[in-house]
């Protein structure tokens, strides 16, 4: 399969415009994709547009990079509902070079091959262009009918809020990117999410018009969950790379709590997996979903592709600690910082660590505590069996904690019934 025929059966290919499969078949081409530099880290909305560089380049092609140093200071309107807050230069100076270094990691940035990867800013060839030199050499190629009959615009402009002039003239700023990296790196396709289709096309016009040239493009869809809701967020917000803003535990889990019918259109766009092994294990998946094979080979792939074998390798330990049996030994073996990282989101409680130096029944601790509402309650709980310290079983009331039992010498983890979690912190 041509790299245009690879991306089709993986679901990453929504608009294209002629010519495109063809420029690629002829040449090694040099192809671009944006990336605004909202926050010092990508996240898991940037994958597909970074899958598309990367799936570029193993192609013979030549990927460009392309942060956004002077986009990032106007803000791409693109089918958002309001204007996006404006970022001073020394953020945006801060975010691209955390993006630059997440883009190094998946990107072969050789200067000896030929087809090596390279880091752009379009803020190094804006910030010499004056405001009357850009409407003049640039906005008299695009007339104003042909920038208002784009979608995005469209939509702004029927809403409440409008469009200032700034976001309206995003589409001129992203044009003149494709034909700056066309006349100056021979770049001849951008690439990019759906809404972005419009500021792609718009550039294609200016290499045209403006350079006589021809250029190509094509986007990929836009992703959405089975159940129609939006794609990246976890119930902590956003899904990042940077491990320090989602850690990657949590990023595992992510990928492991994955819908089953998300899972099989997942396991084709995020992984470099064969079309004959991934519909094997589609097949095998639907025959026995229960064991939710899809969902962790999807996870596994997906976490050492962005942190790494030994990252991966904590995250299936942790996952088994928690959801496995007789894994009392690996909650022990835990640092604080990988304890705290599987317990990210676990209600935690505080307790005197005088008490537990003293020792103390554990129906008066899961009372004390406020883990369960009283100590008739509590009582109750242990007495059916339905508590465990550290993941050993608690077997009567007469139990005592005591600091024998600290995880790091301060934690204890207790757990009500098969999946509801408890991290007392004592102080």
């Amino acid at each position: 399969m041509n790299l245009i025929e690879e991306l089709r059966w993986r679901g990453m290919v929504q608009d294209i415009m002629p010519g495109t499969e063809e420029q690629l078949l002829k040449e090694m081409t040099t192809a671009y994709v944006g990336f605004d530099p909202t926050a010092d880290s990508l996240h898991i909305g940037s994958l597909v547009p970074i899958l598309l560089l990367v799936h570029l380049q193993r192609a013979g092609h030549k990927p460009l990079a392309l942060v956004g140093g002077a986009t990032g200071m106007v803000g791409d309107p693109s089918f958002k509902a309001e204007e996006r807050k404006m970022l001073d230069l020394d953020t945006l100076a801060h975010n691209q070079k955390g993006i630059k270094a997440q883009l190094e990691k998946f990107l072969d940035f050789d200067p000896a091959k030929p087809n090596a990867a390279e880091m752009v800013n379009n803020f190094d060839w804006f910030k010499d262009i004056s405001f009357l030199d850009f409407i003049r050499d640039v906005g008299k190629h695009i007339t104003v009918n042909y920038m208002m009959s784009k979608d995005s615009v469209k939509r702004r402009l029927e809403g409440d809020s409008g469009m200032s002039f700034t976001e309206f003239t995003y589409q001129l700023i992203q044009g003149y990117d494709f034909f700056h990296l066309y006349t100056a790196k021979n770049c001849k396709l951008q690439m990019g999410g759906s809404d972005q289709w419009g500021n792609i096309v718009t550039g294609t016009e200016l290499v045209r018009r403006k350079a006589g040239g021809e250029a190509f493009a094509f986007t990929c869809p836009l992703l959405k969950k089975a159940d129609g809701s939006k794609f990246g967020k976890s119930e902590n917000g956003n899904v990042w790379l940077d491990p320090e803003k989602t850690s990657p535990y949590l990023f595992y889990q992510f990928w492991l709590k994955t819908q089953d019918e998300d899972a099989k259109n997942y396991i084709r766009i995020f992984t470099f997996l064969n079309k004959e092994e991934i519909d094997e294990m589609i097949t095998a998946h639907d025959q026995a979903p229960h064991l939710r094979q899809l969902q962790k080979r999807l996870a596994q792939e997906l976490t050492i592709f962005i942190h790494g074998e030994k990252e991966y390798e904590f995250a299936v330990k942790a996952s088994e600690m928690l959801f496995g049996k007789d894994t009392a030994e690996i909650l022990k073996s835990l640092t604080e910082q990988q304890l705290l990282e599987v317990m990210d989101g676990v209600p935690q409680f505080e307790f005197a660590a005088s008490d537990i130096d003293a020792g103390k029944d554990i129906v008066s601790f899961l009372a004390e505590t406020g883990i369960l509402p009283s100590k008739s309650e509590a009582r109750k709980m242990v007495q059916n069996n339905g508590i465990s310290i550290n993941k050993v079983k608690v077997t009567g009331i007469d139990a005592v904690i005591d600091k024998n039992q600290l995880l790091n010498g301060k934690y204890i983890l207790v757990q009500r019934g098969s999946k509801n979690y408890s991290l007392v912190i004592t102080k």
